[in-house]
């Protein structure tokens, strides 16, 4: 589970190669007058276009991509490919170019379809040092050579400590490229990219990662974050595969934030990533998952099917190395090989700090790795973790991993390294497995487990420390876990889920995640006890009521 500094999940082209295969300006490097008449201009392209042509109407489009990279853009200039067609070469935006938040220069398709920008050997579109730039309704394809050195869109600032703003990529798709969308910060600059929405977008089949931002090394002492204010909706992210050949960092994941301030990734899907990644490397990939950063929610969010090539990682979402001030919800994980949701602290910073997990799913996750779970936190110096009102489903009967003699993976797994965390109203469930495999026999002064509803199929078991436990009195007894003041709390006993059957990949699984029971179920504590201010909705963005049932759901939805 080591994760490395924050360049390394970039997994990058290097900025020499990238300068060779884009170009950049030189002396003596003609690039064609702009019209008189002032601007901004919108200029198309077509396969039936000419390069002889003044290009400012669909009637007289030039024809090729490399004509347009002799122009230098404007505020406020559009290049509109003609949609339906395949454009081979690569479109970059340099220094000087590009527009502002207010004249944008736009990339998109027209006419009917999208436009296919199909690079050799190289980035689709690169934009470098510069920003106030849209990207829409365009796809972008990769060579064999892209595979291992481009990226589908490629967004670069090496200008030190300057942010710059405005970045929009909508309805696009990239696939066969090293990384299929990257925003990083450059040759040792601070500052990357801020005010960016990324929707509707659709990053698959790519070697390193489908979506990624990236930045400086982190120093906990003095942090700096080198993006901010990320809206990211309704991407899909799948099929990235990860590079058997790289062992040296994690490869394959979905969707990987780094060194990002004020961040939202919501209701986007990441699926099937990672199966390729390195079986020796020391990483590895996960579906959504963030480092290095502060303020980032991650919500309404699924991830399934998420696979690792070794024996680390391939799980749904993670809060990683020095995250703080964060929050996963209202998130549904199940099917992956690692856990269904990670909190993890390798590094001894202090960072990783001040974290909420509530309302979320997990179901039959760590389906390769037993020695992770539903939900694992565990790290150095991690500390004030909240993790509540979550359900987690473990099933376990017949994986490949138990036939094997392995041990079979618990809901709860908590190792140490942690403070000031808190487990509250959650519903653990499993068909025999473990409910809670806890590396450290945790006092309340440093770990508090309260108001939690415990039930298996199979057999009561939770391991504390160097001692196991089949009922929840003896544990409470030896551990004055599940207490409040001289009060027990918790619960053993049926969530009334149906069966324990698993969530479905199109969405219709909701009505199996929602308790049956014909009165209102098993009850946790209230807010006030708890401490904490739940948020006003639950997993299915029902109103959170007064007195709150354990787990995610606290309303059945509609039929």
């Amino acid at each position: 589970m080591k994760r490395s500094r924050a360049a390394k999940a970039a997994a990058g082209v290097s900025v020499a190669v990238l300068l060779l295969l884009t170009g950049c300006d030189v002396p003596g490097v003609y690039r064609p007058a702009r019209p008189a008449t002032g601007g901004p201009y919108t200029f198309y392209v077509s396969p039936d276009g000419d390069d002889e042509n003044d290009g400012l109407s669909p009637e007289k489009p030039w024809r090729t991509l490399g004509h347009v990279s002799n122009v230098r853009f404007q505020p406020g200039d559009r290049l509109r490919l003609k949609g339906g067609e395949r454009f081979r070469g690569s479109v970059t935006l340099d220094k000087g170019e590009a527009g502002s938040r207010t004249k944008p220069v736009v990339i998109e398709s027209y006419g009917v379809g999208r436009a296919t920008i199909a690079p050799r050997g190289t980035s689709g579109i690169t934009v470098r040092d510069t920003s106030g730039v849209e990207i829409r309704n365009v796809s972008l394809v990769g060579d064999r050579k892209s595979l291992r050195e481009g990226v589908g869109i490629s967004f670069r600032n090496s200008l030190g400590g300057r942010r710059l703003d405005h970045v929009r990529i909508t309805d696009v798709e990239a696939s066969g490229f090293q990384n299929g969308i990257s925003l990083g910060a450059e040759k040792g600059a601070v500052a990357g990219f801020g005010d960016v929405r990324i929707a509707n977008v659709s990053v698959h089949h790519n070697l390193e990662a489908g979506l990624v931002f990236y930045g400086p090394e982190f120093d906990a002492d003095r942090p700096v974050y080198a993006h901010a204010g990320l809206r990211i909706e309704r991407v899909k992210a799948y099929a990235n595969s990860g590079d058997p050949e790289n062992d040296e960092r994690n490869t394959g994941s979905g969707i990987t934030l780094g060194s990002v301030r004020d961040a939202k990734v919501m209701r986007s899907v990441a699926h099937d990533n990672g199966a390729r990644s390195s079986a020796a490397a020391d990483e590895g990939p996960e579906g959504i998952w963030v480092y290095d950063s502060t303020q980032v929610i991650l919500e309404n969010n699924t991830a399934y099917r998420n696979r690792t090539g070794s024996r680390v990682d391939g799980g749904g979402f993670g809060l990683d190395n020095n995250v703080s001030s964060s929050v996963m919800q209202y998130n549904l994980a199940y099917d992956n090989d690692g856990p269904g949701f990670l909190i993890y602290s390798g590094q001894a910073t202090g960072a990783h700090k001040n974290n909420i997990v509530r309302f979320n799913m997990s179901w039959d996750d760590a389906r390769k790795l037993p020695e992770y779970g539903g939900i694992v936190a565990y790290g150095s110096r991690l500390k004030n973790l909240d993790i509540y009102h979550n359900t987690v489903v473990m099933r376990t009967e017949g994986l490949a991993s138990v036939e094997a003699g392995e041990a079979r993976p618990p809901a709860l797994r908590l190792r140490d390294g942690m403070r000031g965390v808190r487990v509250h109203n959650n519903i653990l469930a499993t068909d025999g497995g473990p409910l809670i495999e806890a590396q450290s026999a945790y006092g309340p002064s440093t770990l508090k487990v309260q108001g939690n509803v415990y039930f298996s199929k199979g057999g009561w078991s939770l391991g504390w420390g160097s001692r196991r436990f089949t009922a929840l009195d003896d544990w409470r007894a030896a551990s004055r876990q599940e207490m409040l003041g001289d009060e027990p709390t918790g619960l053993s006993e049926d969530p009334c889920l149906p069966g324990l059957i698993a969530p479905t990949t199109d969405g219709a699984g909701a009505q199996n995640l929602a308790p049956h029971c014909q009165g209102d179920g098993p009850m946790g504590l209230g807010p006030q006890k708890m401490g904490v201010d739940v948020g006003p909705v639950d997993y299915f963005g029902s109103r959170v009521p007064e007195a709150l049932k354990a787990g995610a759901a606290q309303t059945r939805p509609a039929d």
